[in-house]
């Protein structure tokens, strides 16, 4: 299991003591450090199960700058989107967890991170 955290961000700490109390086995990755590619941004939309504009987090100043809230949201400009995300990862939801099956959760709700646990 790995989760994508920003330590500044309050989920994400909340998400990191539950699974410390649930004694989870899993991985930090500070995604603001430690950016991620298109590709891996592309691999987490597949399990996630959702697509570039889900967990982009629009009221970012980045996003607004880019006027992403105008962008289309469909299958031409997807590539664009998951450009955007890997250009400025601030823009990323968070915490992403990926759970052991292959899926992914975006860990903003105990109920979410607990999912997680359970697959």
């Amino acid at each position: 299991m790995e989760i994508w955290i920003n330590p500044a961000c309050s989920k994400c700490r909340s998400a990191l003591t539950l699974l410390d109390a649930e004694g989870a086995d899993y991985t930090v990755r500070r995604y603001l450090e430690d950016v991620p590619t298109e590709d891996e941004i592309r691999e987490v939309l597949g399990r996630l199960g959702l697509e570039p504009w889900d967990v982009t987090r629009t009221p970012e100043p980045a996003a607004k700058e880019l006027g992403l809230k105008d962008w289309p949201r469909d299958e031409g400009a997807r590539d664009r989107w998951i450009t955007a995300l890997a250009e400025h990862p601030e823009l990323i939801q968070r915490p992403i967890i990926t759970a052991d099956d292959g899926t992914a959760v975006v860990g903003r709700t105990e109920e979410a991170v607990r999912d997680a646990l359970s697959r």
